[in-house]
């Protein structure tokens, strides 16, 4: 077998170049298990929070960084760190500052301290946050740590080389691919291929037959529990060998190698990578025999949960050992009688291996260095104010008590600082000296300085945020010409695919019949099926797509069928969509637009309405309600002039309703974070969103015929919501407060009245109860029936409303019951 590989590198590479090649991949892997090994005592030892290493992955990991190419992404997990080693994106001294949350993003390039060790990225964008020349560099995409949630992106990741190399409208963007040769290299344990997430790309990626290479480290254990209990046959790719292509049937190629075998494994990923590259055909590489030395992670030694038969094995079989036998053993005679060795005698690779330590040991030193160092001086500068300020004050002896005992801390944390200064301003509270106002200002300087260092960059904050994209109306004809409001949505984006070569529409229905309302009726046929497109039912891998294209210069817009259906998908935004930019301190994005439909359905499998939930878990990608279909196609004109995440909640029951058609279509923008006084009043402020709006506008008009004028607020978008503060406003005229929607109690409504109330200081104006009015804890019941009493009702608006009224008038407006 190396004859063969050498062979093929003969007229490129010497034996001496080839020699230095495997020795430098030696050398890589023993630095990478001496990171493990450190990494494990640094946390055993307090200095780290917690480890989950690499070890006993090295070598595959080198092999297939020598098949990764410049272009090529990689969508894997936290074992990963020997690849980002071998392709020189990751060092040691970076993987002990990850490991100490350094909040450097030059120390830490994966995360600025904001993940823990073995999360990888590589930086996609420039510091105004426009996209760098991918094609120009190694790109990885920030890791997560749900066990399998890198596998819907990476699908994204795939399809689209796919689609650079097929669509002509968006082959102009050669700083995203060229010519879609680029691969997306997926990585995972062997355990976590139980997971639905991993079937579910498995399929979906063979369906449209992208450019990927899935890498299955498998080494017999998920945590403590063995492989029996974990996957039929004990075997995922036994399991999977139903996806094998044939003659004239597309699927996969899978492969089957040892772990431990680097001759074969350079092999086999070259063969994968060649596949992957030019046919655009899915490969699975199935890497068996592979060990654990330091167990699953630093919680846990694994010689509790492995028998010494086995512990014995992983010793003999482990990859470096294996490695590092082949080299000695290595021995080739070439025609002219030499005999060619990588090593002539153990000294050497001895002298190789003891530098390796050597480098380590100074990267770890050095890390820990800087990143001590930023804190101590912290430490210093506080401790110096303490001591003037214990000068001047009564309290002063509790204030240099203080100030010894954080001084007598060896290592501190930032924490450690800011607790001392913190308690220490108590004693000063009734004193009034500059060294206090020193004290003061060192405090808010540190916390600000600690909103940029951990709480920045959950959305945009550069010249692309949507939210700095100003408002834009819809211009109408001299003759009113009043359709479907699904006309407006399917001539909107109409507009848009003309506009933005590099929208891609995808979605259960979404291509051939143009979704189950119409709403691109007859685009797939005008765009083709690669950017209107149908999907599979497989919602998670839907969001997945979206972020790998998003995350590849795309603009995707991903439908889910309906807002329930939002639930299959919502880990996979919450935990990747809506903290990439924030996990990566702004150097990745992905702005995937997702569209949905609900409001006022009927049935409890159509109808949650489970908004409090969605805004809860998805900070990080905006979340607009547009009450009918002309904010709502504003709302994706303004999204795609901007880089942030976003769902589009569209009202399932608008669109047979009658609107008015725009002239200025594609151009029109519904501002994100500003509601909309739809109708002025002084009895009371109501505010809604979405299908429920329009009853309550419905029900204003018969309050009239009571006396009560009510002032009606859609709210548009709940994240943000009502940036320009327009609710309070209202409340300082009517000074009552009613919120109303479909959501559980406590839900969107109750996020609502913290905003207006706390975020907004709305209390203040209040003369009575503020309240909401929500549907039942229940789903609802199925049917009309079952809408009217599981929802708000017109009458139960009514009624709310004029409770409310009555109670600050009862002589006017008497009970009604």
């Amino acid at each position: 077998m190396l004859e063969k590989t050498l062979s093929k590198k003969k007229q490129k590479l010497s034996f001496e170049d080839f020699r230095t090649e495997v020795l430098n991949d030696y050398k890589i892997a023993k630095i990478s298990r001496e990171c493990s090994l450190l990494g494990r005592r640094e946390v055993l030892t307090g200095k780290a929070k917690f480890g989950i290493f690499g070890d006993g992955k090295e070598v595959p990991q080198l092999a297939m960084a020598k098949a990764f190419k410049i272009g090529d992404f990689r969508s894997g997990y936290y074992r990963d760190q020997t690849f980002m080693m071998a392709i020189g994106e990751l060092t040691a001294q970076q993987f002990f500052a990850g490991l100490y949350a350094h909040t450097n993003i030059e120390a830490d390039p994966m995360s600025a301290g904001r993940q823990m060790g073995g999360h990888f990225a590589t930086h996609s964008l420039n510091e105004d946050g426009s996209w760098k020349d991918l094609t120009k560099q190694y790109n990885s995409s920030s890791d997560i740590s749900p066990t399998a949630g890198q596998m819907p992106r990476l699908l994204g990741l795939a399809q689209a080389s796919k689609i650079y190399r097929n669509e002509k409208s968006v082959q102009h963007k050669t700083h995203f691919s060229n010519n879609g040769n680029e691969v997306a290299w997926g990585t995972i344990g062997n355990a976590s291929t139980s997971e639905g997430l991993f079937f579910e790309t498995i399929n979906a990626a063979g369906v449209l037959q992208v450019p990927m290479v899935m890498s299955v480290w498998d080494d017999e254990y998920g945590i403590s529990v063995h492989a029996k209990h974990q996957t039929t046959k004990e075997s995922i790719s036994e399991i999977l060998k139903g996806f094998q292509r044939e003659h004239k049937k597309e699927g996969y190629e899978i492969i089957v190698v040892n772990g431990w075998d680097y001759v074969q494994l350079v092999d086999v990923y070259n063969k994968a990578s060649k596949i992957a590259r030019e046919q655009h055909v899915p490969v699975l590489i199935h890497v068996k025999e592979l060990t654990q030395p330091q167990g699953h992670s630093t919680s846990g030694s694994h010689e509790r949960y492995k028998s010494k038969t086995r512990l014995n094995w992983e010793k003999e079989y482990d990859c470096i050992d294996k490695m590092r036998q082949w080299i000695l053993d290595f021995e080739l005679e070439t025609e002219s009688g030499e005999k060619l060795r990588f090593v002539e005698s153990e000294e050497e690779i001895l002298l190789l291996e003891k530098d390796a330590k050597r480098e380590v040991r100074s990267a770890k030193r050095n890390a820990w260095n800087k990143y001590l160092g930023e804190i101590k001086s912290e430490l210093s500068q506080c401790a110096q104010i303490l001591e003037k300020a214990s000068n001047k004050s009564n309290n002063g002896t509790f204030i240099k008590k203080i100030q010894k005992d954080l001084l007598a801390i060896i290592e501190p944390n930032r924490k450690d600082v800011l607790t001392a200064a913190r308690k220490s301003l108590r004693y000063l509270k009734d004193e009034s000296f500059a060294e206090k106002i020193l004290l003061q200002n060192f405090i808010k300087k540190s916390l600000n300085e600690a909103k940029e260092k951990y709480s920045s960059t959950l959305i945009s904050e550069n010249n692309l945020s949507p939210l700095a994209v100003n408002e834009k109306s819809p211009t109408y004809s001299d003759t009113k010409n009043l359709v479907d409001a699904r006309i407006i949505m399917k001539n909107n984006f109409d507009a848009i695919l003309s506009k933005y070569p590099e929208v891609i529409i995808f979605g259960e229905d979404a291509g051939f019949i143009g979704d189950v309302n119409q709403g691109l009726e007859g685009l797939q046929e005008k765009y083709g099926d690669i950017r209107v497109s149908d999907t599979g039912i497989r919602e998670a891998t839907i969001i997945g797509q979206g972020i790998g294209l998003a995350m590849r210069g795309l603009r995707p817009i991903a439908e889910i069928q309906y807002l329930d259906y939002l639930l299959y998908a919502l880990q996979i935004m919450s935990d990747d969509l809506a903290t990439l930019r924030y996990r990566t301190y702004g150097k990745q994005k992905a702005p995937l637009i997702i569209r949905t439909r609900g409001h006022r359905l009927e049935g409890i499998w159509h109808a949650g309405s489970p908004m409090g939930g969605i805004i809860n878990n998805i900070r990080g990608i905006h979340v607009l309600v547009p009450r009918n279909m002309t904010k709502a196609a504003g709302f994706y004109n303004t999204l795609l002039e901007g880089d942030d995440p976003a769902l589009v909640i569209e009202c399932l029951n608008g669109y047979r309703l009658k609107e008015e058609l725009p002239i200025n279509l594609g151009e029109f923008k519904t501002p994100i974070g500003v509601v909309e006084t739809v109708k002025e009043g002084k009895d009371i402020t109501v505010v809604s969103y979405g299908s429920t709006l329009k009853i309550v506008q419905e029900v204003a008009k018969e309050l009239i015929q009571v006396d009560i004028d009510i002032e009606i607020i859609d709210a548009q978008s709940l994240l943000p919501f009502d940036l320009n503060q327009d609710c309070v406003k209202s409340l300082s005229k009517t000074n009552k407060l009613l919120v109303i929607d479909e959501d559980v109690p406590g839900g969107a409504s109750a996020y609502i009245l913290q905003e207006i109330l706390e975020k907004q200081n709305g209390y203040i104006y209040l003369d009575s109860k503020p309240a909401t009015l929500t549907s039942k804890e229940h789903r609802p019941a199925y049917g009309t029936d079952g809408d009217y009493f599981s929802k708000p009702s017109a009458e139960d608006i009514f009624e709310k409303i004029y409770e409310i009224i009555s109670e600050s008038n009862p002589l006017k407006y008497k009970s009604l019951y």
